[in-house]
């Protein structure tokens, strides 16, 4: 019995100095600081990466770096349209494809987080549970900042793939 709870506390205490790292701003503390989140390390990831790696892409047919980071930006701006703000007049059918030098994609980047943040600080909590349409279904407005949010992290996830397999180490990564 004293050897299983001596052996309770060193394990316990071995997972000790990982509590009490500090943790990513915005994480645990709600939509908003996990928008942040997510937004700081989609920026970061862009701006880590090599200009030239902007048209990678890790097989035909499948979305380039540049393409991937757009396809963000345009979404954002679609699923947010959904709640009511206008798509911008300056985005363009294909820009998916046609904007693809690393400075226009990360403001376009840039720009589509910053939407998000911004209309979601505005609106009002009762407004979140108003009914919308999207495709073939009924959603609310909070549903759709949750799709925003989620499609942002999918999509994280991806790039943090390809920046890997590019050479391209996460600035937030130890390795």
């Amino acid at each position: 019995m004293k050897k299983g709870l001596v052996l309770l506390l060193l394990i316990s205490a071995g997972g000790r100095p990982l509590l009490a790292q500090k943790a990513p701003e915005g994480i645990w503390e709600g939509y908003d600081g996990e928008w942040l989140h997510v937004s700081q390390q989609l920026v970061a990831l862009a701006e880590a990466t090599p200009a030239d790696k902007f048209s990678w892409r890790p097989a035909p047919g499948v979305r380039s770096t540049s393409e991937v980071y757009m396809h963000i930006a345009e979404a954002n701006f679609y699923l947010l349209s959904i709640t009511g703000p206008k798509m911008p007049a300056d985005l363009k059918d294909g820009i998916e494809k046609s904007v693809t030098a690393k400075a226009e994609v990360i403001s376009w980047l840039k720009r589509s987080l910053e939407a998000v943040k911004q209309a979601h600080l505005a609106v009002a909590p009762k407004d979140l549970q108003r009914k919308v349409h999207i495709a073939d279904r009924d959603a609310t407005v909070d549903g759709m900042y949750l799709r925003i949010i989620v499609h942002a992290n999918e999509h994280m996830g991806q790039l943090i793939a390809y920046a890997r397999m590019t050479g391209v180490v996460p600035p937030w990564s130890n390795n």
